[in-house]
């Protein structure tokens, strides 16, 4: 079956079902499984010297058993396929976790901060309301980038073993893939690899959205404030999300104790944000899985036509 037929079905699925309780509260999720191999090869490997070399060793086998296991999955069939395809697809996990934020903001701040510190890794206990906006937002943007448009983007390109190796690297870049004492050399591959295979959809996700949002003339404003972020790949559906809602998102924030002075992204825009901007960010995840699907429709009539 094509592709994108496959990959059609699988976003359907994924926007119906989401990733229902009753399923992951008795097997271990794809993900989890994945986070369990990345945790073995760190406790094994992650000591003594040349950790580079053996952090290079370590994605190798990652994304070689990823992708030879995506291969025997394939094998099962279409339905299998797409079962997996959707299972590894986040659009609606992603709303639903963004969009808890915004009711947790208008019930009250400490529940805000409760829920916000689910879906991001900085520190959320002194965040006020503004605050806990823009880390929503920002997570709804990056996680919309390499949670759904990557992994449709690498199914489309390598089928299942594809998309299997593209989560692998980007699970053990999100767990090894920091510049501390502890990973800087033996995750230094993970994070390497995962900004090369993030660096199409993210651009592709930035575009999606400006063009959505008609901020598509501001276009060489996104991409000056895309490349003043930390990231290479997060500061594109980050800053084109920043112009579509018209506010200033990143800026500094507090790790582990420690402020950060990152740089803001659509610094002159309006500061003052809360939940009312969560929710215009939502309706614009959709529109974009709802363009990304319309574009794969697009490329099935082609097939058909040719």
């Amino acid at each position: 079956m094509n592709t994108a037929v496959l990959l059609a079905c699988a976003m359907l699925l994924d926007a119906a079902l989401g990733e229902p309780d009753w399923l992951w509260s008795r097997l271990r999720h794809p993900a989890v499984l994945l986070g369990d191999a990345v945790r073995f090869l760190d406790q094994r490997l992650n000591n003594g010297v040349q950790k580079r070399l053996k952090g290079v060793a370590a994605t190798t086998v990652l994304a070689l058993g990823a992708w030879l296991i995506g291969y025997g999955l394939s094998a099962l069939g279409p339905v299998v396929e797409i079962l997996c395809c959707a299972t590894l697809l986040a659009q609606k996990s992603l709303v639903q976790h963004v969009s808890d934020v915004a009711t947790a903001l208008r019930q009250s701040l400490p529940d805000a901060r409760r829920t916000v510190a689910r879906i991001v890794s900085r520190d959320t206990s002194e965040m006020d309301g503004p605050r806990v906006a823009r880390a929503a937002i920002e997570s709804a943007a990056e996680n919309l980038s390499d949670g759904v448009i990557a992994p449709a983007f690498w199914f489309l390109l390598g089928g299942l073993p594809g998309l299997l190796l593209y989560k692998a690297i980007n699970t053990a870049d999100s767990m090894i893939g920091y510049r501390n004492e502890r990973y800087a050399e033996f995750g230094w591959s993970a994070a390497r690899l995962d900004d090369l295979l993030n660096l199409v959809p993210a651009r592709l996700t930035g575009l999606m959205i400006a063009l959505l949002a008609n901020t598509q003339s501001q276009w060489h404003e996104i991409v000056m404030d895309a490349k003043r972020h930390v990231s290479p790949n997060a500061g594109w559906p980050e800053a084109a999300m920043a112009r579509a809602l018209g506010v200033a998102l990143a800026g500094p924030r507090s790790y582990h104790g420690q402020i950060r002075h990152l740089a803001w992204v659509n610094e002159d825009a309006r500061k003052e944000i809360g939940a009312q901007e969560i929710a215009r960010a939502m309706k614009i995840l959709w529109q974009v899985w709802a363009l990304t699907l319309g574009l794969v429709m697009v490329g099935i009539a082609t097939s058909l036509l040719w």
